[in-house]
């Protein structure tokens, strides 16, 4: 098993349920609804990926190879790059603060992250 991975994915959970609560409970009181969304899709894609790095960390213990560290890796990249992306934008949104939306144009580079960290993991597992 990679502990580390699990132990990112444990946090990285963690936080996703709190945030995610946030914007149930409180955060509609603050910003626009669109934000809200924006938020929203964060932290569903952030909790998405928690499970595939769990999946990583316990996978590398059957598959002790680069392809399923590497794997890893992106999705915690992917959650940074996406989740952290839209999380900016969407209190770039909420302050409507001008000038600030090219932070959007990070969002895409996560997901390229994730979709390549599902790759990984299949090539990883075909070893």
């Amino acid at each position: 098993m990679h502990k580390g991975f699990l132990r990112t994915a444990a946090l990285l959970g963690t936080l996703s349920v709190a945030l995610g609560a946030f914007a149930a409970h409180s955060l509609r009181q603050y910003i626009a609804e669109h934000a809200v969304s924006i938020f929203e899709t964060a932290v569903r894609y952030q909790f998405y990926h928690v499970f595939a790095l769990l999946a990583c960390g316990i996978l590398y213990k059957e598959f002790q190879n680069k392809l399923i560290s590497t794997a890893g890796k992106l999705f915690i990249s992917g959650i940074i790059l996406f989740s952290g992306s839209l999380y900016t934008l969407a209190f770039i949104k909420g302050a409507v603060l001008a000038g600030y939306d090219w932070v959007g144009a990070i969002t895409p580079v996560g997901g390229l992250c994730f979709i390549a960290g599902w790759l990984c993991m299949f090539a990883g597992m075909r070893r």
